[in-house]
């Protein structure tokens, strides 16, 4: 399936709390979105890979998106090396997405910084016919460069270099992150609290999504940081 836009993440739930809005969005304009995970989360406190998952197939049906794959790479441990450049390079043939989002350029877990420069290196390696990678029917892929990265911002506030607004989605948003109920809404006692299970964390997001509409004068924005500039063709482009 080509893909208008692919979001990539180090964690399932990451897209859902940075760029679930855009997404959203996106289906709505009849664009084609899809959701690679690079991990399980298998580290995580709270649930189980399992449970995520379900989780994860639940938020994407909530917001619309017409393909969500995870690669299995190792939480915590993966590298920015061939390795685990590979597969995304593979992925990224096979959707051939125009737009990649990918995780926070730094943040308070050290997977995403790395993962937004693991997502950002196989994007520019993808294009590359000299690197060899197949299909699952075994087939040579053709080389595929996205057009465009982009990184929304996560736990640490990075000043956007845009915004979108996404307060239309904004309850499209919510609900799919609280379709992760075993990372933040089912505090039942059994299982530990974690940083995501504290009623103030909720309240985060909440006022992050106001922080960056307040920037573009709308209710609800999220924030973006690119690798290049951006163009446009017309000032009426711009809110």
């Amino acid at each position: 399936m080509k893909l208008d836009i692919l979001a990539i993440a180090a964690h399932p739930d990451d897209v859902e709390m940075t760029c679930g809005g855009t997404l959203a969005a996106a289906v709505a304009q009849g664009k084609k979105v899809g959701i690679l995970d690079l991990t399980r989360g298998e580290l995580g406190t709270r649930g189980t890979p399992e449970i995520r998952a379900a989780e994860a197939e639940a938020a994407a049906n909530i917001l619309g998106v017409h393909v969500r794959e995870n690669l299995g790479l190792p939480d915590g441990f993966f590298q920015n090396d061939r390795e685990h450049q590979l597969p995304i390079i593979a992925a990224l043939r096979r959707f051939q997405p125009d737009i990649v989002l990918s995780n926070a350029i730094h943040d308070r877990h050290p997977d995403h910084g790395r993962g937004a420069q693991l997502t950002s290196e196989a994007c520019f390696l993808a294009g590359l016919r000299m690197i060899e990678t197949l299909d699952a029917a075994g087939q040579p892929q053709v080389a595929w460069r996205p057009k465009y990265v982009y990184h929304y911002i996560q736990d640490r506030l990075i000043m956007p270099d845009f915004v979108v607004d996404v307060s239309a989605y904004w309850d499209k948003k919510k609900a799919s992150i609280e379709a992760f109920q075993s990372q933040f809404f089912n505090i039942d006692g059994k299982e530990p609290n974690t940083y995501l299970t504290t009623p103030g964390f909720q309240n985060f997001l909440e006022a992050r999504g106001r922080e960056m509409g307040h920037l573009i004068g709308v209710e609800f924005g999220e924030g973006f940081t690119r690798e290049r500039m951006i163009g446009v063709r017309d000032l009426s482009d711009l809110i």
